[in-house]
């Protein structure tokens, strides 16, 4: 039997690109496009257990959700959403 999955969706307001971003992502190949669909389905990355616990509760009461990925090149990333989901911020960890 298959158990139906809960989609998680959430406006991500407007998306604001860092810098160093930027450069990672050009250096990786990658768009900003595939973290921020993985970080609106509900897809935290490398996020321990309990940050993971804190978005899944951020999603119900409204507050900020963070997500953090690795790029092809292993560049660590943040794609944090306020709580208002009126932005969305990629940043890498060293900028945050």
């Amino acid at each position: 039997m298959v158990c139906p999955i809960e989609k998680v969706s959430f406006s991500l307001g407007d998306v604001y690109l860092t810098p160093g971003v930027l450069d990672a992502l050009e250096k990786s190949g990658e768009v900003p496009e595939k973290f921020l669909f993985m970080h609106e389905s509900g897809d935290w990355g490398i996020l321990g257990e309990d940050d993971k616990a804190l978005n899944d509760e951020a999603l119900r009461s409204g507050g900020r959700v963070l997500s953090a990925y690795l790029t092809g090149k292993g560049a660590k990333l943040y794609v944090i959403t306020e709580a208002d989901r009126s932005a969305t911020t990629i940043m890498l960890a060293e900028e945050y």
